[in-house]
């Protein structure tokens, strides 16, 4: 999970895109292999958004496959327009406002714990970045939502600043501003937590 984290390369990412959009419109033909792909290239970025907007670990996996779910239920009608990532991440949009106004008609009585607890026990340790993958998690709660959001899409996710503004329903430039906002926030509190460190060394 540390790779869905941590920013991948334009190229990367406009490689996975292509992957996917092409593994999507195969299944929707009846390729049972493609739609395995297609589920593997773009399972960790749904869970990671899903999770982003829920605010509910305990249901991300259990939202996460019911996206996979009505996509594949709608997938007939998917014809990569826009990438399968972009129609992904709006199917997963819709199914967790679904599950808030599930949630509202039968209240949870119990607090769940807190998210980024839960995406940090679900990333290998050990590995390379992954302590730079929680703080990230760390800083980005501190965020206002519009924000976070931006830079979760853009930066994490990694759609391109056109798709988070369609998918986000403003402007581009609108965007790009919340996106420079939070990483000079992010840098900011970064250099706040180093400081202590540099003066006791």
């Amino acid at each position: 999970m540390t790779a869905a984290v941590l920013p991948a390369s334009r190229t990367e990412r406009a490689s996975t895109d292509a992957a996917a959009t092409a593994w999507a419109l195969a299944a929707r033909g009846g390729d049972r292999h493609a739609a395995e792909h297609f589920v593997r290239a773009l399972h960790n970025d749904v869970l990671c958004y899903v999770v982003h907007l829920s605010g509910d670990p305990q249901t991300a996996h259990d939202l996460t496959q019911d996206t996979f779910a009505r996509a594949f239920g709608s997938l007939h009608r998917f014809e990569g327009r826009a990438s399968a990532r972009t129609w992904l991440l709006s199917i997963a949009r819709r199914a967790v406002a679904d599950s808030f106004r599930h949630a509202a008609a039968r209240p949870r009585l119990a607090d769940t714990p807190d998210w980024q607890a839960v995406v940090e026990r679900m990333q290998p340790r050990g590995l390379p970045g992954f302590e730079d993958g929680v703080a990230l998690l760390d800083l980005l709660e501190a965020l206002p939502d519009e924000r976070r959001e931006a830079f979760v899409l853009t930066q994490v996710v990694g759609l391109s600043y056109e798709e988070a503004a369609g998918f986000a329903g403003c402007p581009v430039g609108t965007v790009r501003s919340r996106v420079s906002r939070a990483r000079a926030t992010l840098e900011r509190q970064l250099l706040e937590a180093q400081a202590p460190a540099a003066r006791a060394s």
